[in-house]
């Protein structure tokens, strides 16, 4: 199997604090991974290495066959899909939806003078009509619902065929309905063979979609556990990732969790 993310003992250390202390941890290309854990503990930190917007304090981390330090980080952001709120937040409120997704082509978040080639136009509106948003193409990003904005930031991570797709909180905020519209669609894309690995931050197992396959718990900076989902999304290891009693159970392909009585 190729390993699109590779990290051999990682750390991040800020303020003399380990935001991630020394994680070991590989995504092969078939793999859809989940990371879960209490605020705090670094999930976000690992996606921004991930995304090569952040160095390791120590260790190795390998993405897409690239060791950062050693690689060009705009270059492989190139081939890295990355949603998240803190980006969408750079995308100009003004900015039409096909536009917001099309200059994903040029890593930039807001139209300008650049040119754009037809095969560009051709995956935009492929793009759109995937991930449902036809009837909001000519709408402005800042006129959108959070859900709808959630749903225009994971087309735009996906409008570059990206090798790796990187997933923030995706149906955080969201709403009972948008964030099952947004689910469908997710697990649609990670159960698709062209789709590439995905590794998806959440604080809850109910957004979890379908056809993930694997999962992370992190507590203080720490794996705690990792491995196939339902190994890993268990009463036992969820308990301890989050420090309380927690009782998880399962339909089909999805999770819920509670408290233990």
């Amino acid at each position: 199997m190729v390993h699109v993310l590779e990290f051999n003992d990682v750390s991040v250390v800020r303020n003399g604090r380990a935001i991630i202390d020394g994680l070991t941890w590989r995504v092969d290309e078939s793999e859809r991974w989940v990371i879960l854990g209490p605020n705090g503990a670094g999930k976000s930190t690992i996606l921004q290495l991930a995304a090569a917007m952040l160095h390791p304090t120590k260790g190795e981390a390998d993405v897409l066959g690239e060791r950062l330090g050693r690689v060009n980080v705009f270059d492989l952001r190139t081939r890295i899909g990355f949603s998240a709120t803190n980006l969408a937040r750079r995308i100009p409120p003004y900015e039409t939806v096909d536009n917001a997704i099309l200059t994903a082509a040029y890593a930039v978040t807001g139209r300008w003078r650049e040119e754009y080639d037809k095969v560009d136009h051709d995956r935009a509106r492929e793009v759109i009509e995937a991930w449902d948003l036809e009837a909001l193409a000519a709408r402005t990003f800042g006129t959108l619902s959070d859900g709808e904005q959630k749903r225009v930031q994971v087309a735009r991570a996906v409008m570059t065929d990206p090798e790796l797709m990187l997933l923030d909180e995706p149906a955080g905020s969201l709403d009972l309905g948008a964030r099952e519209d947004l689910l469908y669609s997710l697990t649609e894309y990670a159960k698709s063979p062209l789709a590439p690995a995905i590794v998806m931050v959440t604080h809850h197992v109910e957004e979890i979609p379908p056809g993930f396959t694997h999962a992370m718990l992190l507590a203080d900076g720490k794996a705690v556990h990792a491995g196939p989902i339902g190994e890993t999304i268990t009463n036992e290891k969820l308990s301890e990732a989050f420090g309380r009693s927690l009782e998880v159970s399962s339909s089909g392909d999805r999770y819920t969790a509670r408290a233990a009585d």
